[in-house]
């Protein structure tokens, strides 16, 4: 009888033993049983001005939006271009249109200011390649639902540039990259 209650001893700790082994294997390997964490997103980015005085000749064609896990992106086609484009990126306190001035109302925590050198207009004939006009929604792009974009707005296409108020949650850190005839702006979710 008394041999009984030791085996049974012994099979009760090797299973306690088992399950602690268990539980440290799972917080090992990160399986505790648990949802899953959310992504940890970690930007090396900055807020302060970013820019290039490179200069296209192309025009711009068309800009787009799209959300990615970490950043939402706003892509600038320059279709044609084949240097580099130049650009003028920073945070403004207000939004003035270029060229007259007028303050242009963006909604968010803060205002992106974004120059990029490439008329939405063809400079031979004069004639519209990109439909912005000043003061409104960019054209064809629809943000409902952005974690960081909140407005966007056309200021203006002047001297070879063109203008867009980019309305986001906050001053977050945000990058400029350019990928063949594409200007790139990612703005972070969160610092």
């Amino acid at each position: 009888m008394r041999q009984l209650g030791t085996v049974g001893t012994v099979l009760v700790l090797a299973g306690a033993a088992l399950m602690g082994t268990t539980g440290t294997a799972g917080a090992v390997t990160g399986q505790t049983g648990k949802a899953p964490s959310a992504t940890v997103c970690s930007t090396p980015w900055g807020s302060g001005t970013e820019s290039a005085t490179s200069s296209v000749v192309e025009t711009l064609k068309n800009i787009r939006t799209g959300q990615h896990t970490c950043y939402d992106r706003m892509v600038f086609d320059i279709t044609g271009a084949t240097g580099k484009v130049g650009y003028h990126v920073n945070y403004v306190n207000a939004f003035h249109q270029d060229g007259t001035g007028t303050q242009i109302p963006v909604k968010g925590g803060a205002i992106l200011q974004i120059y990029v050198n490439a008329p939405s207009y063809d400079p031979e004939t004069g004639s519209v390649v990109y439909p912005g006009r000043g003061g409104q929604p960019l054209p064809g792009v629809n943000i409902t639902g952005y974690r960081t974009f909140k407005d966007t707005k056309f200021g203006a296409s002047f001297e070879g540039q063109t203008q867009v108020g980019l309305g986001v949650r906050a001053k977050l850190p945000f990058r400029v990259l350019q990928s063949g005839d594409k200007l790139i702006v990612d703005v972070a979710h969160t610092w």
